[in-house]
């Protein structure tokens, strides 16, 4: 028997699948894409160190961002590069230390940390605002933040992945970043925004408000299937977040 505490503890989301030409399936996490979930940053986030601190104006910039392959730190480093002291606050610091990006003890290439957090994050006593600094520039230019930043950082907190099975057939998943897919580490978080109503007081649906992220990572043809499904669901008929009922 399954008792609503038991479902509720294993947090219930419903799901959608699409098979394109290709037979590849696409799994939406539709409780999450029909969310209320909003990025908080500046406006109380209480970040991602073990103990809550909104105070800090760090929200998920407490780390230096990995990347996820040499196309992505390159294309960082070139924006990187273009970033005037207007834009970046610690424009000097990070030539003093051989630049923004380096490898860490393991081998990983990841931005560097200033005082820490990220080199990239300009705090909030900085005249433009805090907030990324490459984030800053993006919006200068008129252009979509994620064309700037490090994959990591304009995809969260979205998380794909890929899964073939014996026969050889792809299922792609779009859902919720969760405390899990950072490891051992994602345990030790105060807060995660993903399962916190705090989070939740957007004023549009995820999957409109992250288009630009989603069609990046999915392509146009899933998410149009996306949208037109979601589109057609009265937003009542959809299983709600469990940050929602949970609030």
């Amino acid at each position: 028997m399954v008792t609503t505490d038991s479902v509720e503890a294993v947090r219930t989301h419903e799901w959608v699948s699409f098979e394109d030409k290709n037979e590849t399936v696409w799994l939406f996490d539709v409780t999450f894409m029909a969310s209320d979930w909003t990025c908080i940053f500046g406006r109380g986030c209480p970040g991602v160190l073990t103990e809550r601190a909104p105070e800090l104006g760090q929200g998920c910039c407490s780390y230096g961002a990995h990347f996820t392959e040499t196309a992505d730190r390159e294309r960082v480093e070139d924006y990187a590069a273009l970033l005037t002291d207007e834009q970046w606050q610690l424009k000097d610091e990070a030539d003093e230390v051989g630049g923004p990006i380096h490898q860490d003890e393991n081998g990983a290439w990841i931005t560097r940390q200033f005082e820490d957090a990220c080199i990239f994050l300009n705090r909030e006593d900085f005249p433009a605002g805090g907030g990324c600094a490459l984030h800053l520039s993006a919006v200068d230019a008129g252009e979509a933040p994620l064309l700037r930043k490090p994959d990591v950082c304009w995809q969260l907190p979205l998380r794909l992945t890929e899964h073939t099975d014996e026969n050889q057939r792809t299922t792609m998943t779009l859902r919720e970043w969760r405390r899990p897919d950072w490891g051992e580490g994602g345990a030790e978080f105060a807060w995660w925004c993903t399962e916190e109503h705090e989070a939740f007081i957007g004023d549009t649906p995820v999957y409109k408000a992250l288009r630009d992220e989603i069609v990046a990572l999915v392509g146009a043809e899933p998410y149009a299937a996306l949208c037109e499904h979601l589109t057609a669901r009265p937003s009542e008929t959809i299983v709600p977040h469990p940050a929602r009922r949970t609030s």
